[in-house]
């Protein structure tokens, strides 16, 4: 018998910005890796619900269910309701600020789970069952009295610690029944410790204490943003999703905390998503300078200095998240896959692609924060002009291009337009005298070759409209760029006549498109970013009213929290892919910065 499997949007995310679990809006943990984002997962249902491991917490009989994050916040509140009864699962893991932690130990990893009985009474049962290793290991579960039930994997050690009795099953985990009357709590702690003593901490009113100070601390989180422009509420869980999808330690930010999520349902397109695009990295430097976030912001473009002193000049697709080269990719064939889609992938063998446009995208993230500087050091001013050097002599060459087909190379126009923004933004940077001895005349000289590349083999005169790879005839979502990347003005002619072709052919409704021709026919689902790519074109181009009702219409797609995966059903709305993914949430971040801005532009000309 196949156990129940749970669709994608109905899961949330929690996190410590170390590592993140997903929870299906029926209390089950179906997803954790420890001690970060692409360790191997201690819960892994939602990959294979039959030996992956979960940890449920859910009423016995059927019930209503419904879910919010508290406000500004990452931590989740399920709520169970059989007639009057009502009770309230709140899931977080803790974070606070530094001094708090040295005034009072904390484990550096933690999952708390609160079951609140607002009203009425309920009877609750709770099933604990890890399987670490990607579901490859039985763990022994040890009681140890008052101190829990010790756990252990390989050198490490996790301890659950809960307000109530749990039984052992008779195949493998733990399992408690508990009922609930109006005021009871109930919590459970799980923590994760490496090869060092663990910390144990007590539960009781120490674990309201710490859902205060995380809620608190997420709190203070969000009100630095400096946005109040259109669509404020999902504009900041935007954010706050790629705060949880970020690496604290070293600055980096995960591309989605999940693998293997597919694009089709039952089908072989399954990815590992767990790792850090250097195109995602450099997105968000984008987004969060222009919500505020400088220092979040400067970390990002920290560790994308850091990452690339490694490979430089060349640079690779991706990196792990303390900026080493990923391990090759694997298939871990034990697994049978969410929903029957196989296989389940380890690592990402994108990382051996050539993909130009990484060049533009990182110099262009880099240039936003060094023109904040009044001195660029002589590493990073070297660092930039090998890049610079790196284009010149390679923006010719075929590529794989952004959206990683694992096909042979070709000359794709939007790896030609970030080349073009790639020395474009190094000229502009010399000219404000941030870079010293760049050979500006040959840089501009190859800046203007690349220019008539585009313009002459990226358009296509018959199809009236800018292509997926110079002198081809498919056309690809991401031509949109070349309006958003101010290479040419969203107004112009070729660039109106590309967004009309765009929604002839990519756009089954209004406010969803589909990457490229090639995925509408393969049954893909259509591309969030892409959606917000349109909306973003529409402000640019002065068209408000339609760029809102796209805005809207993305929205719509979205889950009941606010979360998007990869890519959309087009038919059902039902999310696909890994989730919750950055690079859509980067793409609704953008959008609504663009419509701010264009509608602080329309309000100073009517004035």
């Amino acid at each position: 018998m196949r156990a129940e499997v749970s669709k994608i949007q109905d899961y949330a995310i929690i996190g410590n910005a170390r590592s993140a679990a997903l929870i299906s809006n029926r209390g089950s943990l179906d997803w954790l890796c420890w001690p970060r984002f692409d360790s191997a997962s201690i819960f892994g249902a939602i990959v294979d619900p039959m030996i992956g491991g979960r940890w449920s917490i859910c009423p016995e009989s059927d019930s209503q269910t419904s879910r919010r994050y508290i406000d500004d916040t990452n931590v989740l509140e399920t709520t169970f309701s059989i007639d009057s009864a009502k009770v309230v699962l709140t899931d977080f893991m803790p974070v606070t600020s530094e001094e708090e932690k040295k005034r009072r130990l904390w484990p550096e990893h933690e999952v708390i789970r609160q079951v609140t009985c607002e009203n009425g009474e309920m009877h609750v049962v709770v099933h604990f069952d890890p399987r670490p290793d990607y579901g490859r290991a039985i763990p022994s579960i040890k009681d140890t009295g008052k101190l829990g039930w010790r756990i252990n994997v390989g050198t490490n050690l996790l301890n659950l610690r809960s307000d109530i009795e749990l039984v052992r099953n008779n195949g493998a985990g733990l399992s408690g029944k508990l009922t609930l009357k109006r005021g009871d709590i109930v919590a459970f702690s799980l923590t994760f410790s490496e090869e060092g003593p663990a910390v144990l901490p007590p539960l009781g009113n120490f674990v309201r204490e710490k859902l205060k100070l995380t809620i608190d601390w997420w709190r203070r989180w969000a009100e630095r943003a400096k946005y109040d422009g259109p669509y404020r509420k999902q504009v900041i869980r935007s954010a706050l999703v790629l705060a949880l999808l970020s690496f604290a330690p070293s600055g980096a930010l995960v591309a989605a905390p999940t693998t293997s999520l597919p694009e089709r349902i039952g089908r072989d397109l399954n990815w590992d998503y767990r790792y850090c695009w250097l195109r995602d990295e450099a997105l968000a430097v984008r987004a969060l300078f222009g919500l505020g976030y400088d220092d979040d912001a400067e970390a990002f473009v920290s560790w994308l200095l850091h990452a690339t002193r490694l490979t430089r000049p060349r640079l690779d697709t991706l990196y792990n998240v303390y900026g080493e080269i990923t391990a090759p990719e694997k298939i871990l064939s034990h697994l049978s896959g969410y929903a029957g889609s196989r296989p389940v992938r380890l690592g990402n063998a994108a990382s051996d692609q050539l993909q130009l446009d990484v060049y533009g995208e990182v110099i262009e993230a880099v240039s936003r924060f060094l023109l904040g500087l009044s001195e660029i050091d002589r590493d990073t001013q070297n660092m930039l002009r090998g890049y610079g050097e790196y284009v010149c002599r390679n923006w010719c060459e075929p590529d794989n291009g952004m959206w990683e087909p694992r096909t042979p190379r070709q000359h794709y126009t939007h790896s030609r337009l970030l080349c073009w923004v790639a020395l474009d933004r190094l000229i502009d940077l010399h000219k404000r005298g941030r870079i010293k001895s760049l050979p500006v005349e040959k840089l501009t000289l190859i800046r203007e070759r690349i220019r008539s590349d585009i313009e002459t083999r990226g358009w296509n005169e018959k199809l009236q409209a800018y292509t997926q790879v110079l002198g081809g005839e498919s056309l690809d979502a991401n031509t949109l760029l070349l309006a958003i990347y101010a290479f040419e003005d969203a107004t112009s002619y070729r660039m109106q006549q590309t967004h009309e072709r765009l929604r002839e052919r990519l756009c089954p409704r209004v406010g969803l498109m589909y990457r490229d021709e090639r995925s509408k026919e393969k049954g893909e689902g259509v591309f969030g970013i892409c959606s917000f790519w349109e909306a973003n074109f529409l402000a640019r181009s002065g068209n408000l009213e339609e760029a809102h009702r796209v805005f809207a219409a993305v929205l719509e797609c979205a889950n009941d929290v606010d979360l998007f995966a990869e890519e959309i059903h087009p038919e059902t709305g039902d999310a696909l892919g890994n989730f919750p993914q950055a690079f859509t949430h980067l793409g609704l971040i953008s959008a609504a910065l663009a419509l701010r801005d264009s509608e602080e532009r329309r309000s100073k000309l009517t004035r």
